[in-house]
């Protein structure tokens, strides 16, 4: 009879042990998902190819997010402002994004954020810029921002 007590307990202490294990490997998952993502897309107004060299980045933010260069899109759901608090995106939240490329117009996009699917375009359109009278070496096309696109 002891020798079953015996098996039982441990078979409890293995069961037991084994449901502490599982609910402790689930805890950092749950902690890594902060915020709901968001994705932009960044294409070509005409060809709608993506644009490898965008940069999106939120107005009250100094960085400039890098899109990945095959699909032309950058993902997030949390972004980290100036005085270091984190802006965590959350379902009905109005976002803001300056989106700029070289050779192409800025554009300044507003967006809402839902529960799922949060994946959006931004179609930039190619800079019409007359090089005729200028002397090629004098020419500075600015990219980038210190101040906001207005």
């Amino acid at each position: 009879m002891s020798h079953r007590r015996a098996m039982m307990s441990l078979l409890v202490g293995a069961s037991l042990l084994m449901l502490v294990g599982a609910s402790l490997l689930s805890v950092p998952a749950q902690a890594d998902e902060v915020g709901i993502p968001v994705t932009v897309r960044v294409i070509d107004a005409e060809s709608g190819k993506p644009i490898e060299t965008a940069v999106v980045r939120h107005p009250d933010e100094q960085e400039r997010h890098r899109v990945n260069t095959e699909t032309g899109q950058w993902t997030d759901s949390f972004l980290y402002m100036p005085d270091g608090s984190e802006l965590i995106f959350d379902k009905g939240m109005q976002l803001e994004f300056e989106v700029s490329a070289p050779g192409y117009m800025n554009q300044r996009v507003t967006y809402t954020v839902r529960r799922r699917k949060n994946t959006f375009e931004v179609p930039l359109t190619k800079m019409e810029i007359d090089l005729t009278d200028e002397d090629p070496d004098d020419i500075v096309i600015q990219f980038g921002r210190d101040k906001p696109i207005e």
